[in-house]
C-alpha cells in the first residue's frame, strides 16, 4: 500500500491543509480524498506541486507499506 504523508509534511512545515489547497487550486475534498488514499492516481502535476509547497522529495512524500501476513 502506498502511503501519502502531506499531513506529516504539513505539520513539519508548519502549514494547514487549507493553505496547500488555496496555493494548489485543489479542493479540500480532493485533498482528503489523496491524503486517505482514496484516489487510485495522482497526475505528475499534483506530486511537483505537492513536493514545491511542502519542500520535499517524491521520496519523502510517498511511503510504501507492505502488507503482513
Amino acid at each position: 500500500m502506498v502511503n501519502v504523508n502531506i499531513e506529516k509534511l504539513l505539520k513539519k512545515e508548519k502549514r494547514s491543509k487549507y493553505w496547500l489547497c488555496q496555493k494548489m487550486n485543489i479542493t479540500s475534498r480532493n485533498l482528503n480524498r489523496i491524503i486517505r488514499g482514496e484516489t487510485t492516481s495522482i497526475s505528475f502535476k499534483y506530486i511537483e506541486e505537492f513536493c514545491l509547497y511542502l519542500n520535499c522529495t517524491p521520496g519523502e512524500l510517498f511511503t510504501i507499506e507492505t502488507p503482513s501476513q
